[in-house]
């Protein structure tokens, strides 16, 4: 029978496996969640910038749809809250007639994320919230004028 090295502790047999899933965990949890919050923060950074692009985009062509219809189809498409968008317009330069020909129109779309698995309880989920915002501009041209 050969000798036993120093190394062949029968105690730690087996070990390495569960060593393997512990530091596993402790890496992999985090870094999924990771994947998750950015997922959200890109989707709403997208949703705000379409948003902000297409409204701009209705007002200086002139159509006969309205902003708010824009804002909402827009939204709806990226799983965002309309209603929760904070929607800035504004003309450049600044004219009482908004958007008139020759201006630029201006938008901002603003939103809060919230991050996933965070409980609404004591406000924790604003709290914990991040804001993204987008600005569209679109250059009104003499033609859309009605």
């Amino acid at each position: 029978m050969l000798p036993l090295r120093i190394t062949d502790d029968p105690g730690d047999r087996g070990s390495a496996s569960l060593e393997f899933l512990a530091a596993g965990l402790i890496l992999l949890v985090p870094l999924v969640y990771l994947i998750l919050a950015l997922g959200a923060v890109q989707n709403a950074a997208l949703g705000t910038e379409a948003t902000a692009r297409f409204v701009a985009r209705t007002l200086a062509s002139g159509a006969e749809v309205g902003p708010d219809l824009v804002r909402d189809s827009v939204a709806a498409a990226y799983d965002l809250d309309p209603d929760a968008l904070d929607v800035h317009i504004s003309c450049i330069p600044a004219t009482d007639d908004c958007p008139a020909a020759g201006t630029t129109v201006v938008v901002t779309v603003s939103d809060a994320v919230a991050l996933p698995l965070v409980p609404e309880i004591f406000g924790l989920s604003e709290a914990a919230s991040i804001p993204v915002d987008a600005t569209g501009t679109y250059r009104v041209e003499r033609l859309a004028e009605g």
